[in-house]
């Protein structure tokens, strides 16, 4: 058997296949317009060994972290067999936060041999359910610790040799307020893995398993070479930067972040010493998001596109200080972790690179996914939503950055008006860009998103969000972003909300989310217009 470049590019486009099309099954067989509408998912397949051949286009945040998932699923689980598929959502075994579930289902090939064979493969699924529980509708609440966050679901069997475990099935539905929205979701991640399995059956049937498996192996190998050679590229040094959350939704502090970048031929240390210790509030973060942010810097900086696959991750080492921020002890609050501390560790990584590649490394996008949960109860039947909102993109060397657009870590959509007023108690009133709100410069960066919600019907209304007081810095002379603002009309009286807020709402209160803005590049007395 040989690997030549004509095989390699059919057999890379082979696998991603498998899992965007696990991606395309999901969304259309998915209740929730979180799923459905936003995209808020992804897809992967790897190797008999937990190694990640290739990750569908999907949510950059979890491009380290579904590893971690298919690792503790053959940690903590017993003997896979076929038909078994392992669910997970705890933070510390292999999950981010615990809207985001994680399905694992073994692959085996059948060769004439017993059944007690390895799995050859594994394709999993990570989909952000819209509610697991927990103190607020929508899971992502001010929380101080784990337990008041949703349900915490271990790596567990949730179909067993084919036989689906009613019991956890009822009790995870039990556990959320919309157990027919969460049931309707979970189908949808199971089809989507028979639909990968299938797929690869396919494959392995039509070429061969040994074939497959050596352009498996071929495929990670040459993602690591093209990896290496994008660090190589990079001026040997070391480079600093620091930024900071606001707040952790317990109380405003400055919670800084620190990173120093040593670049060292073909290899990259990135260590987060000196980062705030482990907080009080939700904002803590554990070690697979970190690695996540990480490695979507780095495959930013490449000129072609380098296959998504655990090849890539090898020439990057990840320095994380336990007890910290970025790698918080069991069961600390994490609930905001995943959609804003991660936002912020691609700042200062990106902070730091810019000196390494001042020409080429764009100013801070708006840093924030903006995240909008509510839930309550309608004509006796229970609601809950959840919305991240676009904003401004950082300005670069080649021109203005985007506006009202999802940025770094999300590569969701906003919900569209229409499949939201047609499903909850809830109307848009205003939908627009926020003029004016990139920062200036050379290049302008792009403008934010303000978004107007008026309220129907009762609910509690949850948000986590950044950018509120430290805004997206400019580069090279660009200025900052205007920082974003989080207003609540009650009763006619209007109030401007923190980062992180929750608040009971009636019908006819309005929440209007403004979202940041970008950071402009270079200096504005050289402005050239785009």
């Amino acid at each position: 058997m040989t690997v030549d470049g004509i095989s390699l590019a059919v057999f890379r486009s082979l696998f991603a296949s498998v899992a965007e099309e696990m991606g395309a099954t999901l969304q259309r067989a998915s209740f929730s317009p979180n799923i459905k509408e936003r995209l808020d998912f992804s897809c992967a397949v790897f190797d008999g060994q937990a190694r990640m051949i290739a990750q569908a286009a999907h949510i950059p945040v979890h491009l380290g972290s579904m590893p971690a998932s298919v690792a503790c699923a053959l940690r903590d689980c017993d003997t896979l067999r076929p038909g078994d598929v392992v669910i997970l959502n705890d933070p510390y075994h292999g999950g981010t936060h615990l809207p985001d579930v994680t399905m694992v289902s073994p692959v085996f090939v059948h060769d004439g041999h017993d059944g007690n064979e390895e799995a050859r493969f594994f394709v999993a699924s990570r989909a952000h359910h819209a509610d697991v529980g927990g103190m607020s509708p929508g899971s992502l609440p001010l929380s101080t610790e784990l337990y008041q966050e949703g349900i915490i679901i271990p790596p567990v069997k949730l179909v067993d040799e084919g036989q689906r475990n009613a019991g956890v099935l009822a009790l995870i539905t039990a556990n959320s307020r919309t157990p027919a929205e969460r049931m309707g979701d979970l189908e949808a991640q199971l089809a989507a893995h028979r639909v990968g399995e299938r797929r690869l059956l396919a494959l392995v049937t039509k070429h061969g398993e040994q074939r497959v498996q050596e352009h498996a192996e071929a495929l990670m190998e040459y993602s690591r070479r093209m990896t290496e050679a994008i660090i190589a590229a990079l001026p040997d040094g070391e480079y600093a930067f620091e930024d900071a959350l606001e707040g952790d939704g317990q109380r405003e502090a400055r919670i800084p972040l620190r990173v120093r970048i040593t670049v060292a031929g073909s290899r990259m240390t990135v260590d987060f010493t000196g980062s705030a210790p482990q907080v009080a509030g939700n904002v803590n973060a554990v070690e697979p998001i970190v690695r996540s942010a990480v490695w979507y810097c780095v495959r930013l900086l490449a000129r072609d596109d380098v296959p998504v696959n655990h090849g890539c991750f090898r020439p990057v080492a990840v320095i994380v200080p336990p007890h910290s921020l970025l790698d918080a002890d069991f069961p600390a609050a994490v609930a905001a972790a995943n959609v804003e501390t991660s936002q912020r560790i691609v700042d200062v990584v990106l902070g730091a690179l810019a000196q390494a590649l001042p020409e080429r490394i764009p100013a801070a996008s708006q840093g924030t996914m903006n995240n909008f949960t509510f839930g309550g109860v309608a004509e006796g039947r229970p609601f809950v939503f959840y919305e991240t909102i676009g904003g401004g993109h950082g300005a670069g060397p080649k021109g203005d950055g985007l506006s009202g657009r999802h940025s770094h870590m999300t590569n969701t959509r906003n919900t569209p008006v229409e499949a939201m007023e047609y499903s909850l108690p809830v109307r848009v009133v205003g939908y627009s860009l926020r003029e004016s709100s990139g920062g200036g410069g050379r290049y302008r960066g792009g403008d934010g998103i303000r978004r107007a919600f008026e309220f129907l019907a009762p609910a509690t209304v949850t948000i986590n969000s950044e950018r509120r007081i430290y805004a997206p810095y400019g580069l090279q002379g660009g200025e900052p972003g205007r920082v974003g603002v989080n207003r609540l009309v009650h009763d006619g009286a209007e109030t401007i909300v923190g980062s992180k807020a929750t608040a009971r709402v009636n019908p006819g209160d309005r929440v209007v989310i403004e979202t940041p803005g970008g950071g402009g590049w270079g200096r504005s007395d050289k402005r050239i217009i785009t």
